[in-house]
């Protein structure tokens, strides 16, 4: 996900379209190939005929070579298994995806993030993988708990994780030292975060950029609603709650850093990144992707930690690559088997997809000494026991429209943060009923 783009954000993290990318993919639990494969999910290997698998994914950033690695290294290792690695943008993928499982001409196997999971699985354009989780011999121990429970949808699963990618906290220790703070400490807290603002500021220095789009800016006012101890939906995914006092105080805390001028006004897209690596500003809630950008910044002094905890709940946004097995209209048994051991293989390789930008997604992965030797993603990995996603319900990305309209609005100084959530949450509410009807005829 190096450099990353609003577009390849937007798509890749589920919150446009996706109720309509999928709508003509319709079917119910009686479609070809709806039920799990028998056998062992893959995990004795493959010794049935030569098989080609197509394998889709939108890595087409700084993790893509990482990944066609790993799928070279694998074909090599089983010479009855062809896999073809396709990569397009997130927004194409997910796109293709759906016609092409339609039309019968979808891939074998792909990756999708978390929160699209259960609107494709609604849509009968993935199959569930339980068996390759008990292949895998997975439970809920082995991984954090948010990422394990958001990989299911109507008591089966349809994802096995293989990374979560959380917020950060990027820091440029420069700017801190010309401001007389410690550049190797940086606040944590609200009072030591607010009070090093005000000292930024009294250096003539804008210490923290809010962004008014998606990315970084919606990143940021989630992870702050779970910090003030807030969400954004019930735990059924069936109400908005964002609107409640938790979030009008995150937006606001926003908006504040706006009107104390701790923060420049109207900030472009991608302004906020650019500014911390320009040395224009102090800090920046980014994604782990951004490590690998900032590494390749010449003479960047710069550090990684968790979120500071502004609302006194340690909280983080988080997104989360799953692969998942497409429904084809006639399955082949082979491929099937061949799907999963491939998946099997490459869950076992996360330390190698760490070195990529990502935190593997296995407790045990996370805590070898492997993944210690990468300390800006064990920095960010510390936050996996509180990272949140969305509910798993179909759709559910179509309503963050109206939550970035209502950052956008407010940290424009256009409207009142409660008014703009108030607003917003009344039209992502019959969002959430329309997709009811929707995802459920």
């Amino acid at each position: 996900m190096n450099a990353l783009t609003r577009r390849r954000f937007l798509t890749a993290t589920g919150m446009i379209g996706a109720g309509v990318a999928l709508s003509a993919c319709g079917g119910g639990s009686e479609s070809p190939g709806a039920e799990p494969a028998e056998g062992d999910g893959g995990a004795s290997g493959y010794d049935g005929p030569n098989v080609e698998l197509a394998f889709w994914n939108g890595f087409t950033g700084g993790d893509g070579p990482f990944m066609q690695e790993l799928v070279d290294t694998f074909n090599s290792e089983h010479p009855n298994i062809a896999v073809t690695m396709t990569v397009s943008e997130w927004a194409d993928y997910y796109q293709k995806v759906p016609t092409a499982v339609q039309s019968g001409n979808g891939p074998d196997v792909g990756i999708m993030h978390i929160d699209s999971l259960s609107t494709n699985a609604a849509r009968n354009v993935i199959v569930p993988l339980d068996d390759v989780a008990s292949a895998l011999e997975l439970e809920a121990g082995d991984f954090a708990e948010a990422v394990w429970t958001a990989g299911e949808f109507d008591g089966q699963r349809f994802g096995i994780p293989l990374d979560v990618h959380p917020l950060g906290y990027y820091y440029n220790k420069t700017v801190l030292e010309s401001a007389g703070l410690d550049p190797e400490n940086p606040p944590m807290d609200r009072t030591s975060y607010e009070a090093a603002l005000e000292a930024l500021a009294s250096a003539g220095i804008q210490g923290h950029w809010m962004s008014p789009h998606p990315f970084t800016g919606g990143l940021t006012l989630q992870s702050l609603i779970w910090q003030f101890g807030g969400d954004l939906f019930n735990a059924d995914g069936t109400e908005v709650t964002w609107a409640e006092d938790p979030g009008v105080q995150a937006l606001t805390w926003m908006v504040d850093a706006v009107n104390n001028g701790w923060s420049a006004k109207d900030v472009g897209q991608d302004a906020d990144a650019i500014a911390l690596q320009n040395g224009q500003t102090a800090f920046n809630w980014n994604g782990i992707w951004h490590i690998n950008t900032l590494k390749e910044v010449p003479d960047l002094q710069w550090g990684v930690a968790p979120l500071p905890n502004i609302g006194g709940t340690d909280a983080a946004w988080a997104g989360s690559h799953n692969f998942v097995i497409m429904r084809q209209r006639t399955p082949n048994e082979d491929k099937l088997a061949a799907s999963r051991v491939f998946i099997n293989w490459v869950s076992q390789q996360s330390i190698a997809w760490a070195e990529g930008g990502q935190v593997p997604a296995r407790n045990s992965v996370r805590e070898s000494a492997e993944f210690e030797a990468l300390p800006e993603q064990a920095a960010l990995a510390q936050q996996v026991d509180y990272l949140h996603f969305p509910p798993a319900v179909p759709g559910i990305g179509d309503v963050f429209a109206d939550f970035n309209q209502a950052l956008n609005e407010a940290v424009l100084l256009t409207k009142e943060p409660a008014a703009a959530l108030s607003e917003a949450a009344d039209r992502a509410t019959k969002k959430l009923e329309e997709n009811r009807e929707r995802y459920d005829g």
